[in-house]
C-alpha cells in the first residue's frame, strides 16, 4: 500500500450534548467517534473533516469565527474536498473512507448568515471508518 503525506491534523473535537469538546485525541471504531454524541447514527457520516482554509475562506469574507464552528471533527491543514468518495486517508492507525460531501447545514447560519451560501463546496468532506484506531494532534495524513 502506497502512502502520499498531504498535511497534519490541526484540532480534533467531538460533540456532547453540553456542546462542543476540543481535545488532543480522538478514538474511533467502525460506528464513529466514540465520546460523539452522534456516534452510531450515520456510518457513512461518521466523522466530518475540514480544512482550515475554509476558515480562511470564512475570514477573507469578513467571518471570524473560531475553530469547531463547523462541526469538524477533524481540522488539518490540507483541503480533501475534492477528494472523490471511496479514497481512502491514514491518520495515525486509523483509516477513514471519503464517503460524501458535507451537505449545507442550518446551523452555519446561527454562526453567520452568510457562512451557508459561501461555504457551500467548502465546508468539509465526511468519512466512514474503515478501520478504527486513535489520532492525536499533530499526526500526519496520508492518502492511500
Amino acid at each position: 500500500m502506497s502512502l502520499e503525506e498531504v498535511g497534519t491534523i490541526l484540532e480534533l473535537f467531538y460533540s456532547t450534548s453540553e456542546g462542543r469538546v476540543n481535545t488532543t485525541k480522538l478514538v474511533l471504531d467502525d460506528k464513529g467517534v466514540i465520546e460523539d454524541k452522534y456516534y452510531n447514527q450515520d456510518i457513512q457520516r461518521s466523522v466530518l473533516i475540514t480544512s482550515k482554509e475554509s476558515y480562511e475562506l470564512a475570514a477573507s469574507n469578513g467571518i471570524e469565527t473560531p475553530f469547531s464552528s463547523l462541526g469538524e471533527n477533524i481540522l488539518m491543514d490540507y483541503n480533501p474536498y475534492r477528494l472523490k468518495p471511496g479514497t481512502r486517508i491514514r491518520i495515525g492507525t486509523l483509516i477513514l473512507e471519503i464517503s460524501q460531501n458535507c451537505t449545507l447545514c442550518k446551523s452555519l447560519a446561527k454562526v453567520d448568515a452568510r457562512l451557508p451560501k459561501l461555504l457551500k463546496d467548502d465546508r468539509g468532506i465526511f468519512a466512514k471508518v474503515v478501520s478504527g484506531g486513535i489520532i492525536q494532534k499533530g499526526d500526519n495524513i496520508y492518502l492511500l
